[in-house]
């Protein structure tokens, strides 16, 4: 188990998967939200079973896979449904993040998470990464990969921290607007700051 955790945040379409990719790739051990996320809903999960008796059958694919962005569209226009899914998912989240977490070997581990500012997640990280962009980067990105409608994608990011606040909150700021090459620069550099860090806190 790693002892040292990084949490990584930064807002959607800011690239936190590219950034944690090439962390995975340095040989560090990650745990990602959004991946748990999913993984909570799998067909046949007690938790996708009472979304649909929730909110209707109509979310869930011809596969039997959740229509997550359909249930993104119903719970961002209505805060009762967001509240209600939330308070099912959650602790399933917390529980699974947490078992992952002990299993990693590496030297320290990588919690990626897009509300660990406004979640109060990071209380159990030693470190918090913000991958920062500008708000108009975010919004092209997001409505390429998504296929999302601009107002929709503004809705997402007015529900997340500002980026004021996650700069605020931030011990290191990986900037994703400059370039591959530039991005991977920074990481080497943080990766070898956060061994280091992993190693003193084993220290007597």
């Amino acid at each position: 188990m790693s002892n040292f955790i990084v949490g990584l945040t930064g807002g959607i379409g800011s690239g936190k998967t590219a950034v944690s990719n090439r962390f995975a790739k340095l040989g560090v051990g990650i745990v990602d939200a959004d991946v748990i996320a999913r993984e909570v809903v799998e067909p046949g999960t007690d938790a996708l079973a009472k979304i649909a008796a929730h909110f209707g059958q109509h979310l869930i694919q011809s596969d039997g896979q959740l229509d997550r962005a359909a249930l993104r569209q119903t719970i961002f226009s209505d805060a009762d449904a967001k509240q209600w899914l939330e308070s099912l998912l959650h602790p399933l989240i917390a529980n699974e993040t947490a078992r992952q977490l002990a299993a990693v070997q590496s030297s320290y581990a990588i919690y990626v998470s897009p509300l660990l500012v406004e979640g109060n997640q990071q209380g159990f990280c030693q470190r918090l990464v913000v991958v920062d962009v500008p708000e108009s980067v975010q919004l092209e990105r997001t409505m390429k990969r998504d296929s999302n409608e601009q107002a929709q994608v503004e809705r997402i990011i007015a529900s997340q921290a500002s980026r004021e606040a996650r700069l605020a909150a931030a011990s290191d700021v990986i900037d994703n607007n400059a370039g591959f090459a530039e991005l991977d620069k920074q990481i080497s550099q943080l990766h070898q700051q956060f061994l280091d860090l992993a190693r003193n806190s084993k220290a007597p």
